[in-house]
């Protein structure tokens, strides 16, 4: 019986043609062969699994053949290419500089045999694997060796982590950056190999190979000895799904089935499954977030190529993606994003995860209510209007060909004083504060509007469900309600001067998104200053229009107006009657009495 030997080695490249994934280096090595332009010092760099050691070999072997093929490649029939592929030549060293690092080790291995020259071929070549494993010492033993080695010796240096070694050695070699290799030339490579060995292996098992070993042909070749020792030579997507402890896509199609539907005991039943077949949370969730990010890849036609995924789940990706938004996509792989941070934290892992579950069904609800898409249809827009037409109605009718209206607030009669002079037509007084009525230049006043309709109509919009209103319109009638109610605020806040200016102002329609409010004197268009961003913000909230503004205008009065009497403050009037009858301040006194001015 044969010993097995893996295919990791039984199937390492020979020649440079035979590389997997690396063409920018295998054709400038070859080229620097044909053209006799070879450095004396190779740096080659990269990550594991990609071919690094394998080139070294490669281009030991050619530069030392004795009869060079016209592409470059070894003839592997000479004596230099026999023995070399022997392992008996005497012109190649290989140091493993993980186990050799120290002064010692590279004097033994390489400086005390350099000055020899080569036997029976052109080059001496030594190979240090893993360099970065060297201690600082060694570099600088080895510094001056390299910059100025014998013209038969060529250096060649390997290592997976090219920012650990020292600048000076990086100075004084050509270095060769290695890539991954890409999902394609892996796949291609493993279907050569299971022709070969005459196994049967299914398309997409040989892609999942691939994608788990992330762009390292050893690692992919390991696994797939591994593979076919499990299931005696017959490779099938479901056996390496198992093999390899992967969670099938199919699982995370059907979570989002459930997701999109808001159905959170679908998705609740199909985490207890996966969780029944070994798969810990955070594995759950670092595929679950992979799978998100193909669908957002599937968004765009332009970057369908970066899909990370089976063929055969491809159409099925891409139906997924058109039937879902890129925010909700986006907001998916946000709380995915956080739960993987706080998974270690998390004493309880599964319910961890099951309230991940819960975000991402309800995700979408979430974003309708922070983005205020929430469609408000017509039996919706029909009932609204039905539970407010009673209180609609009870309001009074105002012509349209009135005037506007200025707002007065009588006091009682021992505080009552004559207002200051304005503009014709004189305003008329109506009791408040049960009511709030609009005056006119007749002396006769219109029927009030009660504030408890009003209170009742905002409270039956307040109650009404969060749905998108529209703008109402700004007209006269409209703009003495929202005038009041503001009035009425400014009342419940006890900013009493400046409810006593807000109520001398008139306020009108200039135009369908500006109101014209007329303030007599600089008093009160400093209190109108003083208030503006809080009345815009009521009116706007009132009307349901962003873009309403308001056009301050400054009435000028005439001097013997200036000079007339103006109204006495609530103070002034207490005090003023204090001096009339001598008893009410008695009176305030002995009950203990505060005022409120």
């Amino acid at each position: 019986m044969d010993k097995f030997i893996v295919s990791a080695r039984k199937y390492r490249p020979q020649t440079f043609d035979t590389v997997v994934g690396q063409s920018h280096i295998t054709t400038t090595l070859k080229n620097a062969i044909s053209h006799n332009q070879l450095a004396h010092a190779f740096l080659f760099c990269g990550p594991r699994g990609v071919g690094k050691t394998t080139c070294a070999r490669i281009l030991a072997k050619t530069i030392n053949c004795e009869n060079i093929q016209p592409n470059g490649e070894a003839c592997d029939k000479c004596n230099s290419c026999t023995s070399f592929n022997a392992g008996t030549s005497m012109n190649y060293f290989e140091l493993d500089g993980a186990s050799n690092n120290k002064v010692e080790d590279l004097r033994d291995g390489i400086l005390d045999t350099i000055r020899f020259a080569p036997q029976g071929g052109k080059y001496k070549i030594y190979v240090i694997d893993e360099v970065h494993m060297l201690t600082t010492q060694a570099f600088n033993a080895f510094l001056k060796t390299l910059e100025e080695p014998p013209s038969y010796v060529i250096f060649i240096l390997a290592t997976t982590e090219k920012h650990k070694i020292i600048p000076t050695i990086l100075s004084r070699c050509q270095i060769f950056d290695f890539k991954r290799i890409t999902l394609n030339d892996t796949v291609d490579h493993l279907r050569e190999i299971v022709e070969k060995e005459e196994i049967k292996a299914e398309k997409a098992a040989l892609q999942v190979i691939a994608q788990k070993s992330e762009g390292c042909m050893r690692d992919a070749l390991s696994i797939l000895d591994k593979i076919v020792s499990f299931t005696n030579g017959v490779v099938t997507y479901q056996n390496t799904l198992e093999h390899l402890n992967i969670l099938d896509a199919d699982y995370f199609f059907k979570l989002l089935d459930a997701m999109q539907q808001q159905d959170l005991a679908a998705a609740m039943l199909l985490y207890d499954d996966i969780n029944r077949k070994g798969f810990e949370g955070d594995m759950v969730l670092n595929a679950m977030a992979e799978f998100f990010r193909n669908l957002l890849v599937c968004k765009d036609e332009k970057v369908a190529g970066l899909l990370d995924a089976v063929e055969s789940f491809k159409d099925k990706y891409i139906n997924a993606a058109g039937s879902i938004s890129s925010s909700w996509i986006i907001s998916a792989l946000n709380v995915l994003n956080e739960a993987e941070i706080n998974f270690k934290q998390a004493r309880n892992k599964r319910l961890h995860v099951e309230l991940t579950l819960i975000k991402l069904t309800y995700l979408q609800q979430a974003l309708d209510m922070a983005t205020g898409k929430k469609k408000l249809n017509e039996k919706a827009k029909a009932l609204q209007f039905r539970a407010i037409k009673p209180i609609l109605a009870d309001l009074p009718a105002i012509s349209e060909s009135a005037a506007p209206a200025k707002l007065i607030i009588e006091t009682p009669a021992a505080e009552k004083q004559p207002p200051r002079p304005a503009p014709a037509p004189t305003p008329v007084a109506v009791p408040v504060p049960s009511t709030v009525s609009q005056g006119s230049s007749s002396t006769t006043s219109k029927p009030s509007v009660p504030l408890s309709k009003l209170s009742k109509l905002r409270e039956q919009f307040a109650s009404a469900p969060q749905m998108e209103q529209q703008a109402l319109d700004l007209t006269e009638e409209q703009l003495t309600i929202a005038w009041r109610e503001y009035i009425l605020k400014l009342k419940t806040a006890q900013k009493h001067s400046v409810v006593t200016n807000f109520e001398m102002m008139e306020c009108s329609v200039k135009t369908a998104e500006l109101v014209n409010i007329r303030c007599f004197g600089e008093l009160q268009l400093g209190f109108l200053k003083q208030e503006r961003t809080h009345l815009l913000d009521h009116l706007q909230h009132f009307f349901r229009n962003p873009a309403l503004n308001i056009h301050p205008e400054l009435v000028e009065l005439p001097d013997e107006q200036v000079a007339g009497p103006r109204p006495l403050s609530t103070r002034e009037q207490y005090q003023k009657m204090v001096e009339k009858y001598p008893l009410v301040k008695d009176l305030k006194d002995r009950l203990g009495m505060e005022l409120d001015y």
